[in-house]
This record gives structure tokens, sequence and C-alpha cells, in this order.
């Protein structure tokens, strides 16, 4: 096994001298440096690191772990420490989830040059590696103890336990005597491979196949378009996408040749993106990106700098980083005065440490669009002196340049906000203003006429006439207005908020009187929980022509989450979230804005943008589509160990079926255990789900190992819209805690909706 695929490694000058070892300085704070010996392992896929060469060593991480590698000069951490040690000899390893990064310092440039260039190349190769030869070799390297590239039926048991595989001894030596042809008492390479295969042969996919196939062997195109249609539920383009399908999925050339699908193929096409529950049609951006802002919901953050607790917890330029490539379009600054006269960044009054603002600001000009085009929002809390107000708008006009919006897109006075695809890499600012839009608009065109008159008057020419002053830069501290708004308010900070002047809120006839659709209120999530009961279809209302920005209570001081499902039913579009934080109300929200791209923005159904509307998200009536839902959880595919240390232990899985959304369709219903079987348990069960507004609806799957003396513990789970989900047999590919893939962990469900609430489970 390891022997295949080192063949294929990609051995370089860098890889061989990461496998002799290299001395490094491990940085986790300004205090704790200290010297480990790290050492790439012989496979080319683990580093392993000791105190000094020749000590005992441990598992640090493996390439598949790693994101990507940043250099010296990227590392907040690092470059506090520039006056110790050159930046050039430092580099971050950053890894997938929220594991934190690993900054190390060698002792030359060229080391580190060694070791960067080194991870990338097996990043790149791990990256696209067959995703079924990553988990061969991953199991390999795991159940081949002693590292001598073969193992032994001993190995064999001891992998089968970290499997999650309770066997009898008997069978699992009859599967390890046919798979082990070279008769040698060891496996090796693909007899491993084929022992591999032989333990994950899927039943109930077999079974599936054999009630569709006339003589067992094989699906005709028209066998195969027989099951697209009645089960997978496609549709007229069943025949098209039955070939389409042969040829991406089946193994065999004869095959593809004959339009004729394999069990093997038909496994493939399951287990594929095609064969997944979330709806491929769905992933690219597929929504109208047209609309006005306010019709969207819109992936937002709160306390975005920290990536620890509100009282004590780290401040981080990480934490920008982190939220903007998961895809967060709003992230929030609590900006105070500094010293030397820089604004700095922390959770004011705590214990919390505090960064520099202009680091977060050159943070966000980086990686705004690394994953999304679409517009990123700056919510400013402004504590500052008028001062170093004036330090804030210079580092956002020179730091973020052409990126930055400064006035309306046209300078023309607009009737809406403008839409997401208008706005495609702007970075707006968000936060208090000392006029009205109106009257900046009306102030830039006096300043453009007279610049005009002045101009004109001294005969000089008139190239370029029509670009006005830049309203940011233009003095109006003798404004009369000014007085009347806050005095500590500096007008050229001001002039950079354009479409999201926030504003107090006072109640919903107040707002439509006296506001216009660029002001915004925030509220706290006890106050829009209190307006969604007592006004919930006014706030529908509102949240259809103006902007909401709801954020967690002051009280969630160890940076939990609420639940943004209740918020997203009334239209709030900014539902704000402690993204550092995993669980259930995480999942919540990844799964919301897992559709679309991934771009941040989801389109509000169609009545939650009616300023009309007659939707309560409490008390829901017709004309909205009652759907009834059933779910057959049939079997489970690799389920990983809860506790990993405890090698004889094996799960007893159930899987819990959640929907979220109105409060009458927020459910839950779970299949009984399995006992002692993570590997490929089989339940079989039926659970059914009555919807009355499936349009607001996501539903989670979690499996979890029951514990009878305890809260069953958390395996894995998956959520997603309703709106994405796919029917028929469809495998839920499940994620970790963290939010990353627990590849090869899976369950096989079968899906049916139908129309109404009447639900025959049979």
């Amino acid at each position: 096994m390891a022997s295949s695929l080192q063949g294929r490694l990609p051995i370089n000058e860098d890889v061989l001298l990461m496998q002799k070892g290299t001395l490094m300085r491990k940085v986790r704070s300004k205090s704790w440096k200290k010297l480990r010996y790290f050492r790439l392992q012989e496979d080319g896929m683990t580093v392993w690191h000791a105190r000094q060469a020749g000590g005992r060593a441990k598992p640090s991480f493996s390439i598949s772990d790693v994101e990507t590698v940043r250099g010296g000069h990227e590392s907040e951490l690092l470059r506090n420490l520039a006056e110790e040690f050159p930046l050039e000899q430092g580099f971050t390893i950053v890894f997938h989830g929220r594991r934190s990064n690993l900054d190390l310092v060698a002792n030359s440039v060229e080391e580190a040059q060694i070791w960067m260039q080194g991870l990338q190349l097996l990043v790149d190769f791990v990256t696209n590696m067959d995703q079924q030869e990553r988990l061969d070799h991953d199991w390999f390297q795991r159940g081949d103890k002693n590292q001598d590239g073969r193992m032994s039926f001993r190995e064999v048991q001891r992998l089968l336990h970290m499997m999650n595989v309770d066997m009898e001894q008997e069978y699992a030596f009859q599967l390890f005597q046919a798979a082990d042809m070279s008769q040698s008492d060891t496996l090796e390479g693909e007899e491993f491979i084929e022992f591999y295969k032989a333990l994950t042969k899927r039943d109930e996919v077999q079974e599936l196949f054999e009630n569709f196939s006339a003589d067992g062997q094989k699906l005709t195109l028209l066998e195969f378009v027989d099951f697209l249609q009645e089960e997978q539920k496609e549709g007229d383009h069943a025949s098209d996408l039955a070939l389409e399908l042969i040829d991406r999925y089946e193994p065999s050339e004869s095959g593809k040749l004959r339009h004729v699908l394999s069990l093997d193929g038909f496994l493939s096409y399951l287990s594929s993106k095609d064969g997944d529950i979330f709806n491929p049609s769905c992933l690219p951006v597929y929504q109208d990106m047209t609309q006005p802002l306010n019709h969207y919901y819109i992936n937002s953050s709160h306390n975005t700098y920290l990536v620890g607790d509100q009282l004590c917890g780290q401040s981080s330029v990480e934490g920008y980083i982190r939220a903007l490539k998961r895809g967060c379009r709003c992230v929030e600054v609590d900006i105070w005065d500094g010293p030397s006269g820089e604004p700095i960044v922390y959770h004011g009054h705590t214990l919390t440490s505090r960064i520099l603002f202009k680091e977060v600001v050159a943070a966000v000009a980086q990686y705004a669009f690394q994953t999304s085009d679409y517009p990123v929002i700056l919510s400013l809390e402004i504590h500052c002196s008028r001062e170093q107000q004036e330090i804030i708008a210079q580092h956002l006009i020179e730091i973020l340049g052409e990126q930055l919006l400064t006035s309306t897109l046209d300078g023309l006075l607009p009737t809406q906000l403008p839409s997401p695809e208008e706005l495609r890499r702007k970075i707006l600012v968000k936060g208090k203003k000392l006029r009205t839009l109106e009257e900046d608009l009306e102030e830039e065109e006096e300043e453009l006429e007279s610049e005009l008159e002045r101009e004109q008057e001294a005969g000089l020419p008139l190239e370029g006439q029509a670009e006005p002053e830049t309203p940011e830069l233009s003095p109006r501290s003798k404004d009369k207005k000014e007085k009347k708004s806050t005095p500590i308010m500096c007008p050229s900070l001001s002039a950079l908020v354009v479409y999201m002047k926030t504003v107090s809120f006072h109640s919903f006839p107040h707002s439509r009187e006296h506001y216009r659709f660029y002001e915004l209120s925030s509220f706290s999530e006890t106050k829009a929980r209190r307006l969604i009961k007592e006004a919930g279809n006014e706030f529908v209302q509102h949240n259809a022509w103006q902007l909401s920005r709801v954020y967690p209570s002051g009280l969630r001081t160890d940076s939990s989450n609420y639940n943004p499902q209740e918020l997203w039913n009334a239209g709030c579009q900014m539902v704000a979230m402690n993204v550092q934080t995993a669980g259930l109300e995480m999942d919540i929200c990844d799964g919301l804005f897992r559709q679309n791209g991934g771009c941040g923005y989801v389109l509000k159904p169609d009545f939650l943008r009616d300023t009309q509307s007659s939707f309560h998200p409490e008390r829901p009536i017709s004309p909205f589509k009652a759907r009834t839902l059933l779910v057959q959880v049939i079997s489970g595919q690799q389920l990983p160990k809860v506790d990993k240390t405890k090698e004889g232990c094996i799960v007893d899985p159930l899987v819990r079926v959640e929907v979220f959304g109105i409060r009458p369709d927020t459910t839950r219903q779970e299949t009984s255990y399995v006992e002692n079987n993570g590997f490929n348990p089989y339940w079989g069960q039926t659970l059914c789900f009555r919807v009355l507004v499936p349009e607001l609806a996501l539903l989670r799957f979690v499996v979890k190992d029951y514990n009878w003396r305890s809260r069953n513990d958390f395996v894995g789970q998956y959520t997603l819209p309703w709106t994405c989900m796919q029917q028929g047999y469809r495998h839920i590919h499940l994620l970790s805690k963290d939010g990353t893939r627990l590849h090869p962990a899976s369950i096989f469900v079968h899906l049916c909706i139908r129309e109404g609430l009447d639900g025959d489970e049979s």
C-alpha cells in the first residue's frame, strides 16, 4: 500500500530534506517559543515532532489537515516578534476548520523556504488525490502499527476496532486470507485494497440494484432511466441524465460503450455529488442576484475579531480571515482609541487582547473576495475620539482603495438599495452618519459646480470635469448640521457611510414615517424575538424595505450562539453569529449559506420580500404549500469513533432527523440505536414530517452514539435547506462538529416529498 502511493508522491529535494527533519522554533505567543524537531514521515503524508532529534516523537499533523501555508509576513503573531526573528524565517501552517494555526520559525530563510514549498507541493498533491485512494492510504497508515509497509492479522484486528467494526475473528480471518494472494500472512499494496473492498461491500445497495436489474449483473439504459424517474424523481430529462451518469461513473470502457451500468458504477453514482442529498444545481450561484440588498439573507459575523470568549478571549486578525474565507459578508469591528494615535480593535471594557485597526483593514483588503465576489459590509462600532476617527477614515481610504464604496453607484440619489450584482467586489461601511444621503449628494453637487466655476474663471482646461471632489476628503467641520447631530462624529468618516446608515429603532410606524431605505437598525436577539411575537407581520413588512441586523445577547459571554432560524422567519437579513463557536446554531447557519455558491447571499422567499405581505412567522396561513416528508433511514457507512483514545470502544449509532423552520414545523425524530456497529449499521426505519412552510425549512441529520448514562455523544451531522434537497436514494456525507468533512462517514437514506399534510409511512 505504502509503496504504491510512494511511487506517485511528488518527491523533490525539498521533500527529501523534510524527511530528514529540521529543528525549528514553535511559537504560540510572545512568551511561549520552544524548539521542536519536525520531520516528514516516509509516507509523505504525516509530520511528527519531538523535543529534539532522536527524541520520542508523536504525530503533529497530517498533510490532509492542511489548508494552506503562509509566509511570516502574513502572520499576526510573527509580525509582533519581528525584532526577535526575521520574518523571512517564519511561516504559518493553516488547518481546515477551527483548529489553531501553527507558527514556526526556521533557523534560516533557506530552511523556511524548503518547508513552505515542500508542504504546499504535498498539499496540492493530496487535494488532487482520488478520495478512495486517500482513504485506503489513511487506514493503512493507521493500521500498520510498526510502519513496515505491510499488515499482519494482529494489526488488522486492531484496525477493525479503530474502524468501528465489531466482527467475529473467524470471519475477519477468512477475509484476510482471501486477500492475502501472496500467502505471506501479511497484506500489502493491492492486497489491502482487496481486503478493504470486501470489508466495505454494501448488501443494501446490491439489493436495490437487483430490484431494477433483470439479470442482476447490470442496469441497461432503460432500467437505469426507470430508476432515475421512479425513485430519484429526475423527471423528463432522465434519459439524457442516464447517459451522462453512465459515462461519468461506469468504470469499464465496454460498459460505457454498451450504455450499461455495473454494480460498481451504480455505487459510484450513489456515492457521488449526483447521488448526494444536496442538489448539485444549488451548488453554484443559481439565484437572481440583481434584487435590492434587503431581499437577501446575508452571512454575518458578530465580534469578528474574537477567536474565544467575550471577556478574556484573544482578539486576532485571524478572526477576520476565517470569517471571510467561510463566506461571511458582514463583519464587525469594535474600534477604540489606541496608543500612539493608532485606533485599536477589541471588546471594550473587558480583558480581551487588542489588535491594530489598520491590520484588520489590511486583512479585509486581502481576503474580502477570495471566497465570494459579492459585497462585504464593515459594521463599524466607533468608540473613538474625533482625532482617531480621522485616522480610521484615512486607513479605510488608503488601504482599501478602489474596493471601498465612497458614493452612490451613479452619483445620483437612489430609490432602493443596490443589488449584490451591482456591488460586486465592493466594501461598504455600515455605521453612524452625520446627515442624510440626500444632503451629502446635494453638497457634492454644489461643490462640483463651484469647482467648475473656479476652473473656468482661471481658464483651466475642463478635462475630467465630471469627476466630483470625493466627499470623504472634503472638509465639513463647519457644516451647521453637524452641530445638530453627534458633535464628536468626524465628517470624513461619516461621508464613507453611503447605503448603510445606522439609526435607533423606536417602532415600526416610526420607521415607516421617519426613516429611509438606506437606514437600518440593530436589534438584540431578545428584542427581536419579542417583536416577532408582538408584531410578527409588521416585522416581515419592515424587512421587505429596510435592512435589519440582529446580534447575540450581551449575556453570552462564552461566545455561544442563538438559533438564527426564528429571525430568518421574520425576514431579518443580517443575523450575526459568533462564527468561532461550533455547534447546532452554526450548523444551521452554515446549512442555509451552503447553497448559492457559498457566496454569502441567499434570496429570501417571495412572501418575505413583499412590503404588503400577510405572512406572520408565528401564525402562518395559506397560500403556503404544505408538504409531507418521508425519510427512510437505511444504513450508515464508516462512522468515526467518538472517543479515539479507547481502542476497544465501538459506537452504538442512532440517527436523529431535525426540521427547523416556523415554530409548528420545528421538530425532531430519531431511529433506534444499533449496538456495537459504527462500520455498517443498518436501521431501515421511516420517519414522517409534516411541514407547513417548506420554503423556510432546514433539515439537519445528526448521528449520535447512544449512551444510557448521559446525553448521547455527537458523531457527525449535515444540514441543508429543504429547497436544495434531492428526493430518492441519497447519501448524506457527514461533517464534524467543526464543519469539516468526515470522509468517508455517511448515511444512506430514501426521501419522498408528498403534497399536503397526509403522510403514509408504509
